[in-house]
């Protein structure tokens, strides 16, 4: 027999890579139509055992898989036993990651079926423990990791992804990753996660989605110590040098994809987020999710809360515990809407506003010293150095914290609300758990079971005299994937405030009397898909009446039409 036939198996090795050594170069050779072995490893096509016997003979897939041919229900139930069996939630995490990585319709099959139980595992709490891991963790690339080492090279960059049509990007640098500081290039598990359920929720087909990590170093000497970091080992760039980086990606995102790509900035520190969203929010289709999807999402929660404990939302008096993106973008978004309903100035309605940061009450006579977006909320009163005391100087109606501390919502403050209110609404929205302000079952005790509670990450429900109280997540998930959806489907070219306020109005208006008399101030995200074409159809239509939106003509029932642009995660037939 010839030497060369039986090299490699039998088969001959045209391309001499078995003869290679390790130092000699061979080309990564591959074919360009997934048919056979190549089938089953692409995820957007590959469906496992539940291709036909038509399929598996037309496909070349005979004897690559067992003879057994399932359905892609059969498949779900066993991935979720498989699931349920790990112990650790960042178990369960991995699991899913490599379903997704395996087989695209069938992680979004379990996503959307199981939402409920599974937005923990694939977004907060879980994810924040995934990203301080990893680099452990880590096993194969999910989106685009651009570093300074690509400098004057990022549309290049860009232009290795191998899709063309991308309508939303999430990116991020890293940091400040939920409530755990700077976690540098591992902050990729949030746009991954992000992404996800804008699929899921949203409906925004998957090969439309890009995760970006742009890599500018890290200040977290753990990671720049760690074997395991997978990001560059150096300081964070600052100044001009970040400045530019990010304008020159920015340029680059527009000009490869166009003006309507939707960018949403994700988790960037406090003195980038607010500079990055006011220097592109008129050049470009930008939203930063942190300052105004968590905005939109609590003032959906406030207003739906007011029909529990009655008033407008000008007769309130709001103290936000935190001054950072969350808490201020949260507080212009309720001033701006009580502007609308009232017909007052936006000064005088920020004047109901009060917040509290590191170094005490916001006051007139620190003005000087206060960064520029916590300016507009320094009123006239004496200075107050702490929470407690502040409380009992202001008299709140309403409790926010957004400050990335836990327990700082202590029995002193909840007993204090709740002695000059009937009915007290505390929102506690830091994540992930860990930082929550306080526990649903700590605030349903201290305030003797009268408060109006909704968290950022789950609580279970908590018995209080017999009765049960479950509380609210006021989760960013309710909001930013139907308003992505809104964003698309309408061909926005620009993301005005009173698309917030519209995405606002229509999550406030899904929630049903039934959960009211649980004390929810939010519908159940078993309802999510439902809930986003309502938010996407209230978005689209704001962007139609302002002029932002670029697809004609409108169409007639936005909602419908909604329902109909949604990705579905149903297996296909194959010809």
């Amino acid at each position: 027999m010839d030497d060369a036939a039986t090299v490699g198996g039998g088969v001959e090795d045209t391309y001499g890579e078995d003869r290679a050594t390790e130092e000699q170069f061979v080309t990564p050779w591959t074919v360009s139509v997934a048919s056979g072995y190549n089938l089953l490893r692409d995820p957007r096509y590959n469906k496992g055992l539940a291709f036909t016997e038509k399929e598996r003979e037309t496909h070349y897939l005979r004897g690559l898989l067992p003879p057994a041919v399932t359905s892609q229900e059969l498949q779900e139930r066993k991935i979720m036993h498989n699931i349920r069996q790990y112990q650790l939630p960042l178990q369960r995490y991995m699991a899913m990651m490599d379903l997704q990585e395996r087989n695209e319709r069938l992680f979004y099959k379990l996503l959307i079926d199981n939402v409920e139980e599974l937005l923990p595992i694939v977004y907060t709490p879980t994810v924040g423990e995934a990203c301080q891991k990893y680099g452990s963790i880590y096993s194969r690339p999910q989106g685009l990791y651009i570093s300074l080492k690509e400098k004057g090279k990022i549309l290049e960059v860009l232009k290795n992804w191998p899709e063309r049509s991308i309508q939303v990007i999430v990116v991020t640098d890293g940091e400040r990753i939920l409530g755990l500081g700077d976690l540098g290039c591992q902050g990729m598990g949030i746009p991954v996660g992000k992404l996800s359920l804008y699929t899921a929720l949203g409906g925004v087909r998957p090969s439309a989605c890009l995760p970006i990590t742009l890599d500018v170093g890290t200040n977290n000497e753990e990671l720049l110590n760690d074997e395991f970091y997978i990001g560059l080992r150096q300081k964070r760039a600052t100044g001009q040098e970040y400045a530019d980086f990010l304008h020159e990606f920015m340029a680059a995102v527009k000009q490869n994809y166009g003006e309507k790509v939707l960018i949403q900035f994700e988790d960037f520190a406090n003195h980038n987020a607010f500079d990055l969203l006011a220097r592109y929010g008129t050049t470009h289709l930008v939203f930063n999710d942190d300052i105004q999807g968590t905005a939109s999402v609590v003032l959906a929660g406030l207003v739906a809360a007011l029909k529990l404990v009655g008033g407008t939302l000008a007769e309130h008096t709001y103290l936000f515990l935190g001054a950072g993106e969350a808490g201020t973008g949260i507080a212009e978004l309720i001033a701006l809407e009580m502007s609308r309903q009232t017909k007052t100035p936006i000064d005088e309605c920020r004047k109901k506003i009060w917040l509290v940061d590191s170094k005490g009450l916001i006051v007139s006579a620190r003005k000087e010293s206060l960064q520029h977006f916590k300016k507009p909320w320094a009123h006239e009163h004496e200075h107050v150095r702490n929470l407690l005391d502040a409380v009992n100087a202001i008299k709140p109606t309403v409790l926010i914290g957004t400050s990335g501390k836990g327990q700082t919502f202590t029995q002193e403050v909840v007993e204090a609300i709740s002695s000059f209110n009937e009915m007290p609404i505390i929102l506690a929205l830091s994540n992930p758990t860990s930082q929550a302000e306080c526990t649903a079952e700590q605030a349903y005790t201290w305030s003797k079971g009268r408060a109006v509670f909704a968290t950022g990450s789950p609580f279970d429900p908590v018995e209080y005299n017999g009765k049960i109280h479950v509380p609210g997540q006021a989760n960013n998930a309710y909001i930013f994937p139907g308003f992505g959806l809104g964003v698309v489907m309408s061909g926005a070219i620009r993301v005005h405030d009173d698309m917030l306020l519209a995405a606002s109005e229509a999550l406030a208006q899904q929630v049903t009397q039934e959960n009211f008399d649980k004390g929810l101030i939010y519908p159940p995200f078993s309802n999510i898909r439902k809930i986003s074409a309502h938010i996407a159809a209230n978005v689209a239509a704001k962007a139609y009446e302002l002029g932002l939106a670029s697809r004609r003509p409108r169409p007639k029932d936005l909602v419908k039409y909604a329902e109909s642009c949604m990705y579905s995660p149903i297996y296909r037939n194959y010809r």
